[in-house]
């Protein structure tokens, strides 16, 4: 058996917008792909088109999403259909049975009940392999459909063709985008019964559009048909050449291609488990950590990387990557690739910092451009971690260092850039608490220091190091030892009346002082020390277990689905459910009670973990908890990424092997 049959793509898909087992797409895509190809199943749900349980299909969505939070864009909706042409979500869609499809990384099949067609495809890294067999009686066609936006069409039948392209984005500031397509029939089309769609939903005949919300339905002279697909960020005709290079002449040699390059990055890591549940949630896992950033770049011609551009509009040198949000990546998903596939690691990074050089900015939040969401410049610790590992050094790294000490200097005009805050962080030596969600904000920015320091050290520039190890320190002046939390100070050194710890928001992100106070990776002894030191320390970590996992609402207006999430499972206030508590779990062992970081560590594994579609205790955010999961297996979690040190738990793994040796205690601290 194939490590790749162990995969369920459904994990974390059970999903709603109030109530998250993951928040993730089915994505039918190669590891770091330019974009992906998922069942949609209704659009009325908005960024939550699939669900498991739903049985009906609108089509198959190309998607470019990282998260409902963020949105898709670039996005057509392919779909079979058989006689009369429909249109909107509500006419067309068709029944299909869920447990009848397959629905791998490598391979979709999909059966549309009313129209009697049977739809697979293959993916390749900005293409796909399609193949159609309609089994019913009435004429066969082939759908191109709309979201939100400008689409144009055309049809080529001459060379058996479809070209199209889009603007769709849910966030419009990229500078003239446009997400290009090509389809290659291998039979003819029935120009006769060609039709547009117009945003009304009503048809006519044609065969070229341009127009919002438009869409394209051919029929086709052949009751089995093979379409090769391409996109591409730059032109129609670098969408053709994407075409020639990457689709097989075939579907099966595709399919071949994909599985093969799926199975090389799961077998990066082999063991022996104690399930096989635990093996399909461990390979499920190790799926989704492969899955983002995406390639945003194409090779030309003259076989040279070219990328779109979406500050400007340009097309530019260079290989780049989108789709990350670096709040949440930094944490997990980098820390597992430096240690399992640091030369994807080490691509991905100098992409990143190729965006800085068209910028001028190191990136925050990219979605295909700078979408700036969540506190800090959480991009230094990818880039400390891979230097003090060896992983981007050089020119490189010096140009990355560049971008981080502008950053931590200088406020952005653009407030998607940079730091928030900075001007009075440079200043104050933290964020006021007059700007929202200060304490992650200053918290952020102190490690974010410490980051800097580390690549300072690593390039020779003693000065600088200590100058931002001294500034990392100042999430000190932040402790309140009345009430024994990191909370939020004020420019004349004034705190918020009526503290409650639970209240979630306001100076917090996410979370409360329970969740969002012990944020200081850099310096665990140091954050010991001021609850009296490693026995003090003890004493509120076990506070935090043991305090009932209660919320307040009152800074967002409503409840936010973290909060649900929380409340959900019995792990008192560590909301491992979100980001900023993944690390807390294992600050037992760093203070050498290792006893009790395998006790909740092995429960969170056990209980909130599972390969089905309700799969993860929270948004499982562009591989963060995925890998969350995996290195937990592995018995290592890195608390600070920056530094080569480790902490241990106790594995339920034997026999483990990454990149194809043994795999022992030599990283555990």
């Amino acid at each position: 058996m194939k490590l790749l049959d162990y995969v369920n793509i459904r994990q974390g898909t059970k999903s709603t917008m109030r109530y998250s087992n993951g928040n993730t797409l089915p994505m039918i895509q190669m590891p770091f792909g330019m974009g992906g190809f998922s069942p949609q199943t209704a659009s009325d749900r908005g960024a939550w088109f699939f669900h498991p349980d739903d049985r009906c299909l609108e089509g198959v969505r190309l998607t470019h999403q990282p998260s409902p939070w963020i949105r898709d864009y670039g996005a057509f909706v392919l779909m079979p259909q058989e006689g009369d042409v429909f249109t909107t979500p509500d006419s067309r869609w068709s029944g299909y049975r869920p447990e009848a499809a397959i629905i791998r990384p490598d391979y979709l099949k999909l059966d549309f009940l009313r129209y009697n067609t049977t739809f697979e495809l293959t993916p390749g890294e900005r293409s796909a392999c399609i193949r159609l067999n309609y089994y019913g009686k009435r004429l066969p066609r082939f759908a191109l459909l709309p979201l939100d936006g400008l689409y144009h069409y055309e049809v080529d039948a001459k060379n058996r063709r479809i070209y199209g392209w889009t603007d769709h984005a849910y966030d419009k500031s990229a500078i003239n985008f446009k997400m290009h397509i090509v389809l290659e029939f291998d039979c003819d089309f029935d120009m006769e019964n060609a039709v547009v769609t117009c945003a009304d939903g009503s048809v006519k005949p044609g065969w070229q559009i341009t127009g919002h919300n438009t869409g394209l339905n051919v029929a086709l002279l052949a009751r089995q048909a093979n379409i090769r697909f391409a996109s591409s960020y730059i032109s129609t005709e670098q969408a053709l050449l994407n075409m020639e290079r990457e689709c097989e002449s075939n579907f099966d040699a595709m399919r071949e291609k994909a599985s093969a390059a799926w199975e090389a990055k799961l077998s990066l890591i082999e063991a022996t488990f104690p399930s096989e549940q635990m093996k399909r949630t461990f390979y499920s896992c190790l799926y989704r950590s492969f899955l983002y950033p995406h390639k945003s770049y194409e090779i030309n011609k003259a076989g040279e990387p070219v990328h779109y551009c979406a500050h400007d509009g340009e097309i530019r040198q260079g290989e780049t990557y989108t789709n990350n949000g670096f709040w949440d990546t930094y944490r997990t998903v980098y820390p597992l690739l430096s240690i399992i596939d640091p030369d994807a690691y080490a691509g991905i990074v100098k992409g990143y910092i190729q965006i800085y050089k068209d910028t001028g900015w190191l990136l925050r939040w990219p979605a295909l451009g700078e979408f700036g969401c969540m506190p800090g410049t959480l991009i230094d610790a990818v880039i400390a971690d891979a230097a003090v590992k060896g992983i981007l050094t050089g020119e490189w790294l010096e140009t990355a260092f560049e971008g981080m000490l502008k950053h931590s200097k200088i406020k952005a005009s653009d407030p998607r850039n940079g730091r928030i805050g900075v001007e009075e962080y440079n200043q104050y030596g933290h964020v006021p608490r007059h700007i929202r969600e200060s304490v992650n904000n200053s918290l952020d920015s102190h490690y974010g220091d410490f980051c800097i320091a580390q690549v300072a050290s690593v390039l020779g520039k003693g000065d600088i190091k200590e100058e931002y190890l001294k500034r990392s320190q100042g999430y000190k002046q932040l402790f309140d030892a009345e009430t024994g939390f990191i909370r939020g100070l004020g420019i004349d050194g004034s705190r918020k009346e009526n503290f409650d710890s639970c209240d979630w928001g306001g100076e917090y992100t996410e979370g409360s002082a329970w969740q969002c106070g012990f944020g200081v990776y850099h310096d665990i002894d140091g954050l010991a020390s001021l609850y009296g030191g490693a026995k003090g320390f003890e004493k509120k970590l076990d506070e935090l277990f043991a305090t009932p996992p209660g919320y307040g609402a009152d800074h967002y207006g409503m409840e936010i689905h973290e909060m649900t999430e929380m409340a959900a499972v019995d792990f008192g206030q560590c909301a491992v459910s979100n980001q900023p508590s993944f690390h807390i779990p294992f600050l037992y062992a760093a203070i050498g009670r290792q006893e009790k970081t395998d006790h909740w560590v092995g429960r969170i594994v056990e209980e909130l973990f599972s390969a089905e579609s309700d799969g993860f205790p929270g948004d499982e955010d562009n591989g963060t908890m995925a890998a969350w999961y995996v290195l937990a297996c592995l018995g290592v979690y890195q608390v600070c990424p920056g530094k080569v040190e480790y902490v241990r738990v106790k594995t339920p793994l034997c026999e483990v092997k990454v990149r194809g040796k043994a795999f022992c205690g030599s990283l555990q601290r």
